[in-house]
């Protein structure tokens, strides 16, 4: 049978309800939609109102015959249950195939980080002869000293800043709001390539964005992950990295010179701080190395 080509109009829905109702970020619609999009050519049918839990585990058995990672697939009965309880309450089932369907266990991974040395030679990578290194520079000074997530840091629009106290506003997942602090670094970098870069990378069209593409559109994730990418590369970073690292690598650096675990989350924007407390073990890892270098009895 041949796999179809269109997701039915009850994943749209579904997705169009996430949205509305509980702020889902465009990022994590997209991975539903795929996840969704893999289920039914798996099916090799349109209509994926008609899962059994038995065609279910026979799916979770296929992923894990491809040697799909536990995190994703968990990732991916999480799209589901959701979706099938939905489902549920619109009536367009009677039987939720996800109800007694266990998820993957799961290892506790710890953020990839990397040091402040690295951090300052990943820093100073970008040629800033270019407007596009310029920007660049500008935007790896913003995620490290916000701790933003890229999302966030390509959806920042002028009136978002306040250079005069130095904070900036962000839209966090959930569409919710928080003010991080920039520091006086960031803030002069973010003040001069809006004075001497922005204009250029905009060629002219008017627009609220901050960080431009060459061609004057927003950034994309997938265009700064690239080059971030080459970045390390020229700065002879081994550890491969992505803008999410930098977010780790503030968290982590924060808490090595001794900041308060809770005040980590509010900058982070994490609404539990369980999610923040994951840094602390990269941190107690440093505390360790530390004592057993300097203390004479280690």
């Amino acid at each position: 049978m041949s796999a179809p080509t269109v997701l039915p109009i009850e994943v749209d829905t579904f997705l169009d309800y996430l949205w509305l109702e509980h702020g889902l970020s465009q990022h994590t619609r997209d991975s539903y939609h795929n996840d969704l999009k893999q289920l039914q050519r798996w099916l090799g049918q349109p209509s994926l109102l008609g899962l059994t839990a038995e065609k279910l585990h026979e799916y979770l058995a296929y992923r894990y015959q491809r040697g799909l990672s536990a995190r994703a697939t968990a990732r991916c009965l999480s799209c589901l249950r959701r979706f099938y309880q939905w489902a549920l309450q619109e009536k367009l089932i009677r039987k939720d195939p996800t109800l007694n369907i266990e998820s993957p266990k799961l290892g506790k991974s710890l953020p990839k980080s990397i040091s402040e040395a690295d951090i300052e030679r990943l820093l100073e990578a970008p040629n800033l002869s270019t407007p596009l290194g310029f920007r660049d520079r500008t935007m790896l000074e913003l995620l490290y000293a916000c701790g933003l997530r890229i999302s966030e840091l390509i959806a920042i629009e002028l009136h978002h800043i306040n250079l005069r106290q130095g904070v900036v506003k962000v839209l966090g997942k959930g569409s919710k709001e928080r003010l991080v602090p920039m520091g006086e670094e960031a803030a002069d970098w973010l003040m001069r390539y809006c004075e001497t870069v922005r204009d250029d990378l905009l060629k002219g069209q008017r627009s609220d964005i901050v960080f431009a593409s060459q061609r004057g559109q927003p950034m994309t994730r997938q265009t700064f992950w690239h080059r971030i990418k080459q970045y390390a590369q020229r700065a002879g970073i081994s550890t491969i990295i992505s803008p999410h690292t930098l977010r780790h690598a503030f968290a982590t650096h924060l808490l090595n010179h001794g900041a308060d675990l809770r005040a980590v989350q509010m900058l982070l924007g994490h609404s539990n701080v369980s999610t923040t407390t994951i840094y602390t073990h990269i941190a107690q890892v440093r505390l360790q190395a530390l004592h057993q270098r300097h203390h004479p009895r280690a």
